[in-house]
């Protein structure tokens, strides 16, 4: 049975025979197509000579018959900021009902009440859907990692005529049946730069390369026992794969260039995708999700109305904020919304002073807006701005006179960013969990074991931005030149300048000998003795204070691999290092074996 077969076939189980005419109208197929499959489904056994499904038809719509359905919830929504620091996408609402609530009902609707939701962000929100609609959760503890390839994998043994549905859709219609003859993945009529298949006039769903225009792919999908095994085994060669960590689930579905999967063509207009803040307001203007706390700030600091804050765009997600970008009266501007568990990791008053310390001195970004009390900030967007990059020295150069200029004016505020302080800060934040380095302690103690040779050698502490690192310098253009600027000051406060030194370095993840280049870089007349040693004493101090916090954020959910990785090795390794270079006796006093 083909496609054009099974689908007059499922039409006829709903609907009485009238004319061939009206079943061509509801099938969507063409008139001599019909004349064809009926004929042929007659012949084949499956419609008697009243064209009414024979017991051979029902025993197959029967075995092919919809059983489950698994909704992927997990992930962050990261596209539909700033909705989604307030509310996982699936909890968005669209004319007062919430779009997991609907997609749940129809399915219900369908018959299908074995519902499965893979959960991650925010996982708790959807708690009350057991009880309410009686499903049953899948957590996915690599939500923040990984993509729904991994989500799909919790639910490898539901797998067998299975609708597999995306939490973030909105149907005007009901897209699900009590019978299904075939496997499909559901497309629309839309072209979309971002799909990667299109379809053929065989109903196929063929790939095509990158940007060059397919069916905008609608995610919702139907697998029968045979292509659900099939997908199944790719799924576990895939997730094996760390090449495939940011892969969609879809990516299964491939094999040699086709889906192997039949095409289910909708109209986009009946059926919508919701990505972002913008497709939301499209759809459903009166939604509650549109009054979020972030538009609302921007509104009133611009003295603009919601309607003008257009063009949201995500950026880069940061290792401690959310950003985005958007544009309100031509004029574009970035807000920064915090990250997870960073109102325990930044005092916003203590940034509120920063930024007020170095306002009007060409140092930092144009500041719009800032709000002590949640850390939202609005700052106008540079356009053509770039950020330094490590690797080239003439960058580094200029970073580092950037650094030292600013250092230089000798800056002051009433607070001090202690480090080793901090280092037993977000140690306590780990709520008494161990490290996950098992030689932790007796690194911390060698790193402590510094901590007099540095307050020997301190000559005076300045205004300190304490995460001067590459991507925090901006290259803009500034009249007739391009000049760096320094951004994001939330850890900033009143230090030995030459720490911003080694952030920079271990930020870059530099070797030995770049960190003496960039040493050089900044103490153009040279860094000799106790200083160049201190300098390395407070790479191995910040290693273990981000390593600290990558353990922190990690609790959290948010993962940085080889960075954490990289910052407890400089703990280890530059602890020896400065212990190597003291003399006269002071490395007897301090390092131990």
């Amino acid at each position: 049975m083909n496609i054009q077969e099974g689908d007059i076939l499922n039409k006829l189980l709903d609907e009485p025979y009238l004319n061939q005419r009206i079943l061509a109208e509801a099938c969507g197929h063409s008139l001599g197509v019909v004349n064809r499959s009926v004929r042929l489904l007659t012949e084949e056994g499956y419609l008697d000579e009243e064209m009414r499904p024979t017991q051979k038809a029902l025993a197959e719509v029967k075995e092919k018959a919809p059983k489950n359905a698994v909704i992927l919830a997990a992930g962050y929504g990261m596209r539909m900021v700033p909705i989604n620091t307030e509310v996982p996408k699936g909890l968005l609402e669209v004319h007062g009902e919430p779009l997991i609530e609907r997609l749940i009902r129809q399915l219900h609707e369908a018959g299908i009440t074995e519902i499965y939701v893979v959960v991650g962000f925010m996982k708790e929100q959807y708690e009350y859907l057991m009880d309410d609609f009686g499903v049953e959760l899948l957590v996915n503890p690599d939500y923040a990692a990984k993509n729904n390839l991994h989500s799909l994998k919790l639910a490898l043994s539901h797998l067998s005529n299975t609708y597999i549905v995306p939490c973030d859709i909105w149907c005007e219609t009901n897209p699900f049946s009590r019978h299904e003859m075939y496997s499909w993945y559901m497309v629309s009529d839309l072209v979309d730069n971002e799909s990667t298949v299109r379809i053929n006039r065989k109903m196929e769903l063929v790939s095509v390369p990158d940007m060059a225009g397919g069916n905008a792919m609608v995610g919702i999908c139907y697998l029968l026992k045979h292509e659900a095994e099939v997908a199944g085994n790719r799924i576990l060669q895939l997730c094996a794969d760390g090449r495939y960590d940011n892969a969609f689930w879809e990516e299964a579905l491939y094999q040699k260039g086709r889906m192997l999967v039949r095409a289910r063509v909708v109209s986009s207009s009946r059926v919508v995708e919701i990505n972002t803040y913008e497709q939301l307001r499209e759809l459903d203007g009166g939604s509650g999700q549109l009054q979020s706390e972030a538009i609302t700030a921007i509104a009133k600091a611009l003295k603009a109305k919601s309607e003008e804050i257009e063009n949201i765009t995500v950026l880069k997600k940061g290792m401690t904020n959310r950003s985005f970008l958007f544009s309100c009266r031509n004029e574009k501007y970035i807000m920064r919304i915090p990250g997870e568990g960073t109102q325990m990791l930044i005092n916003r008053t203590q940034e509120a002073a920063v930024y007020e310390a170095i306002a009007g001195k060409d140092i930092c970004d144009d500041i719009v807006y800032l709000n002590p009390a949640n850390g939202y900030k609005i700052t106008r967007f540079w356009e053509g701005a770039r950020v330094c990059n490590p690797d080239d020295r003439e960058d580094v150069a200029r970073c580092m006179d950037k650094l030292r200029a600013f250092h230089e004016r000798k800056l002051q505020v009433e607070h001090t960013f202690d480090i080793f302080g901090q280092i037993l800060f977000y140690e306590s934040l780990w709520g008494g969990a161990p490290s996950s380095f098992k030689d932790y302690e007796s690194t911390k103690e060698k790193v402590f074991s510094l901590k007099p040779f540095i307050d020997a050698h301190v000559e005076e502490k300045v205004l300190t931005h304490i995460d001067a690192v590459p991507d925090n310098f901006l290259f803009v253009q500034e009249k007739e030149e391009i000049l760096p600027r320094l951004i994001d000051w939330e850890y900033a406060g009143m230090q030995d300048p030459h720490v911003d030194i080694a952030m920079f370095c271990i930020y870059s993840l530099y070797d030995r000998q770049q960190i003496d280049d960039t040493i050089q870089l900044y103490f153009k007349e040279g860094c000799f003795g106790e200083t160049r040693i201190k300098i390395y004493c407070y790479i191995a101090a910040c290693g273990l204070l981000w390593s600290n916090w990558c353990e922190y954020k990690r609790i959290k959910g948010v993962e940085f691999g080889e960075y954490s990785l990289r910052q407890y090795r400089y703990a280890k390794d530059y602890y020896k290092i400065a212990c190597g270079e003291m003399t006269d006796g002071e490395g007897d006093a301090v390092c131990t074996k």
